[in-house]
Parts: C-alpha cells; sequence; structure tokens
C-alpha cells in the first residue's frame, strides 16, 4: 500500500499550498512586487517599503555598472560640466582622462550600494527613506564634480558650477535609475508568473492523487484520481474501493464516512448515500429503478452505487456537471 502513498501531515500538505497561494496572490496583486523572502515579502507588498529585490547583489551590480557606462557616454556625448575646457588634447585623450573622472565619481554610488546592501540585510527601507539616499548621492557626486571644475577652472563661480553638477548628476543617476528600476520590477513579475504557475501545477498534481488518513490522522493510503472508485462506510470503518493494476481491490480505513467526505472537499468524490462516496470520474450511467436510482461505473464486478433520496438532487447536478 505504500508504493501509492506519500506520507506527509494532512495539515502540513493543506497549510503549504493555502500559504504559498496566500503569499503569491498578495505579491502579484499589490503595488510593487516583491523579493521572495518569507513574511518579510508579504509585509513589504503591504507597508511603504522598498522592495528587496532593489538591494539584492546582483540587481546592485547591474545599477553601477549601467550607470558607468551611462555616465561614460553623458560626459562624452553632451559634455556637461564645462568639461571641454578641462583637458587642450584630443577626443580620445579626452575620452581618457573624462572616464577616470567619472568612475572615481561613480565611487559614490558605489560606497552608498554597499552600504545599501549590507543595512538592508537587517532592516526594511522605506520610500521616502530611499528618496533621501538617492538625494543624497546626487548632492555628494555633484559636491565631488563641483570641486574638480573649480580646481581645473579657477574662474568658475562655485555656486555657478555647484547647481550645474546638481542638474547634471541627476540626469546621469535619475535616468539610468528609472530605467533599471523598471527593468528590475518587469523581471520580479516574470518570476512571482512563474513561481504561481508552478504553485499551480503542483496543486494540480497533488489534486490528481487522494490521500487518505486514519482517525489518528496518519496517512494510509494514496490512490491515483484515475484508480479510484468508491467509498463505502462499514461501522467504525470505511471501505476504500479502487483499482490496482486493473484489478479491484478494498481498503480498510478506521475513519468515519463524514471525515472523508470533509478532506474530499471540493472535489470529483461525493457523497451519494448515508453509506457510499463515489468518484464520478467514474461513473458512467445514472438509472432510475423501481427501488431507486442507482449509478453505473462502468467496471466489472463493480456494483452498482445507489443514490438517496437526500442526495439525489445534488449527484444529478454534479453528473452532468463532471459531463460538461
Amino acid at each position: 500500500m505504500q508504493k501509492n502513498g506519500f506520507m506527509e501531515s494532512k495539515q502540513g500538505q493543506k497549510a503549504l499550498i493555502w500559504g504559498r497561494k496566500l503569499l503569491l496572490g498578495a505579491e502579484i496583486n499589490g503595488i510593487f512586487p516583491t523579493f521572495a523572502s518569507g513574511n518579510k515579502m508579504f509585509m513589504e507588498t503591504r507597508s511603504n517599503n522598498i522592495p528587496a529585490y532593489i538591494y539584492t547583489k546582483d540587481n546592485i551590480i547591474r545599477l553601477i555598472l549601467l550607470t558607468a557606462a551611462f555616465a561614460l557616454v553623458f560626459i562624452n556625448l553632451y559634455k556637461p560640466f564645462s568639461s571641454e575646457s578641462w583637458y587642450n588634447v584630443s577626443e580620445f585623450k579626452f575620452f581618457l582622462f573624462s572616464s577616470l573622472i567619472i568612475l572615481t565619481g561613480v565611487l559614490v554610488v558605489v560606497i552608498s550600494r554597499i552600504i545599501m546592501y549590507y543595512y538592508g540585510k537587517k532592516h526594511r527601507i522605506p520610500y521616502t527613506s530611499y528618496a533621501i539616499w538617492i538625494l543624497l548621492e546626487i548632492f555628494f557626486m555633484a559636491m565631488f564634480y563641483t570641486i574638480y571644475t573649480v580646481i581645473l577652472n579657477p574662474k568658475r563661480e562655485y555656486l555657478a558650477a555647484f547647481k550645474e553638477s546638481v542638474i547634471n548628476t541627476s540626469l546621469v543617476l535619475l535616468l539610468p535609475y528609472a530605467a533599471l528600476h523598471l527593468y528590475f520590477s518587469y523581471r520580479e513579475k516574470e518570476r512571482q508568473l512563474r513561481l504561481l504557475a508552478e504553485d499551480r501545477a503542483e496543486t494540480a498534481a497533488q489534486q490528481n492523487v487522494y490521500s487518505f488518513y486514519d482517525e489518528k490522522n496518519e496517512l494510509r493510503l494514496s490512490v491515483k484520481r484515475e484508480n479510484l472508485l468508491y467509498i463505502e462506510s462499514a461501522d467504525n470503518y470505511v471501505l476504500i474501493w479502487y483499482l490496482n493494476k486493473g484489478v479491484v481491490t478494498k481498503f480498510m480505513l478506521r475513519n468515519s464516512l463524514k471525515a472523508i467526505e470533509e478532506s474530499l472537499t471540493d472535489t470529483n468524490v461525493q457523497r451519494c448515500h448515508r453509506s457510499y462516496m463515489v468518484n464520478f470520474d467514474q461513473v458512467k450511467v445514472i438509472q432510475r429503478r423501481k427501488d431507486g436510482i442507482y449509478m453505473e461505473l462502468g467496471v466489472d464486478k463493480v456494483p452498482d452505487i445507489p443514490i438517496s433520496k437526500t442526495y439525489s438532487e445534488k449527484v444529478i447536478q454534479w453528473f452532468v456537471n463532471c459531463s460538461c
């Protein structure tokens, strides 16, 4: 019998399925997607904290590299900070010198994001704090470029140079930040949808197996959906009839039919009589006879299952729905 079974706690199994559904549903329906990290993920979706995927190691590296690349292109094409007057050299040498300066300035972002990475491991970061964090990155980076500009061109007024540096630094940082955050969000939503699809597939796979527990909540039998025939009450036991290698087989389980009915809620195994439950996947015919209504399962050596008046309307409706 253990070949057909998998020994897990029934309550733990249900908690796992519904817990994952709740968690994934909260992420997909939330304002912002979140990084998978248990309850922290769910709380971030409902609170004003930024998603944790923003300060994961891989995404921080992507942000630093793209910011550096964008800054190099920006300063060499747009030539802000009056950078064309920095060096009286050829375009190629200007590119080399400016690259060195830009990369030095990007160290502000590198240091800032390293601090954010380790801070984020222990604390959640609200959106307001994240906005202030970015403003501070702009301020310190602008200060670096202002000082460098004034050193190379002493005739420049400090406040005018700082104002220009703030504007250009904002463009250098905010444009790649905005693009990357949209990209990170898109990737996270894809990941969440993939997890949801996997969760649904796992749930569907579990629904293809009916598991039966005794009165002590210990798993005794698992039967594939297409092999289960019907369940019969026998005093303090139930008899589970199923196909095993094409042979009709009986398994006696100490439990009540009512408890089995509750465990199989929302499945195709339904109560049809005070003493019977039947797998509607196996029902071929419902027939009214002189002595009552019966179901034929179309399997040799399986008796017709009676339908009591109490369940007749429900059973017929269920049979029609299953046949559609």
